[in-house]
C-alpha cells in the first residue's frame, strides 16, 4: 500500500464513509477508490484535490507516492523501450478513464451511434447534466445557417422533453426531425424558425410538435 493510499483510507474511515459512497461523490467505480487505496493505481490531482475536499483532510501527498513508486523501478530491470511506452500510456489511460466520459455523436434519427467525443466527468455530471442525458448532433443540413449552424458541425445537446421559449432544438414534427429555434406563440402554438438567407417560420400546434433534445453549443467544422 502507498502512503497516498495509507493517508486515504485512513481519512475515509475515520469520516466513516465507504469505498462504495466515496466513489459515488467522486464520480468513479468503487474498484478504482480500491485500488488507488492499495497503491495498484495512480490518482490524478483533480481526483486527489477531490478526495481532500470530500474527507476534509489534505492528501497533497503525491510526491511521496511518486517517490515510492520510482524505488520500486530501481529495483527491477527496466523493459524495453516500446513497452516501457505502452506501460505508461496505459497508466494515463487508467487514470485520466475515471475522469473523462465517451459522449455519443448520433444523426438526428438518434439510432447507433457514429462516433464518440470525450468530456470531463465534474461530480458525475457532464457540463452541468447528467452523463445518461447529453450527446451531441451531427448537423445535416444548412437550415440553421442564419444560426452560424452549418451541415456538418457538432452540437452538444442534452436530452429533454420541454418547450422553452427561444431556444434551439432538434424537434420532431411532421413525420420528420429537424433543428429548430422555438419561439412561444401562446398556450396552444409555436413558432419554429429557421433560415439561411432568409428566415423562414412556422406556426405550429404544440400538441403535434415533440422536443427530443435541446443545443448548448455548437462546435464549428472548419
Amino acid at each position: 500500500m502507498s502512503r497516498i493510499g495509507e493517508k486515504i483510507k485512513s481519512a475515509r474511515i475515520k469520516s466513516g464513509i465507504s469505498q462504495k459512497k466515496l466513489a459515488r461523490k467522486l464520480g468513479v467505480s468503487e474498484g478504482f477508490v480500491n485500488e488507488v487505496e492499495m497503491g495498484r493505481r495512480i490518482a490524478n490531482q483533480g481526483i486527489i484535490d477531490r478526495i481532500s475536499k470530500i474527507l476534509g483532510k489534505d492528501m497533497n501527498d503525491i510526491t511521496m507516492s511518486f517517490e515510492e513508486q520510482s524505488d520500486d523501478v530501481k529495483k527491477e530491470e527496466f523493459p524495453p523501450i516500446s513497452n516501457r511506452e505502452e506501460k505508461v500510456k496505459d497508466i494515463w489511460n487508467e487514470a485520466f478513464g475515471s475522469v473523462l466520459k465517451k459522449v455519443p455523436i448520433y444523426k438526428y434519427d438518434l439510432g447507433r451511434p457514429i462516433g464518440f467525443k470525450q468530456l470531463p466527468l465534474i461530480e458525475n455530471k457532464i457540463e452541468g447534466y447528467s452523463q445518461d442525458k447529453v450527446l451531441y448532433l451531427k448537423i445535416e443540413s444548412d437550415d440553421m445557417e442564419g444560426f452560424r449552424i452549418h451541415r456538418g458541425d457538432l452540437a452538444f445537446a442534452h436530452i429533454t422533453g420541454e418547450i422553452e421559449n427561444n431556444v434551439i432544438c432538434l424537434v420532431e414534427y411532421h413525420g420528420g426531425r429537424e433543428i429548430r429555434q422555438i419561439k412561444k406563440l401562446d398556450s396552444n402554438k409555436v413558432l419554429l424558425i429557421s433560415g439561411n438567407n432568409t428566415v423562414r417560420t412556422e406556426s405550429v400546434d404544440i400538441g403535434s410538435l415533440k422536443v427530443i433534445a435541446k443545443l448548448d453549443k455548437v462546435e464549428i467544422v472548419l
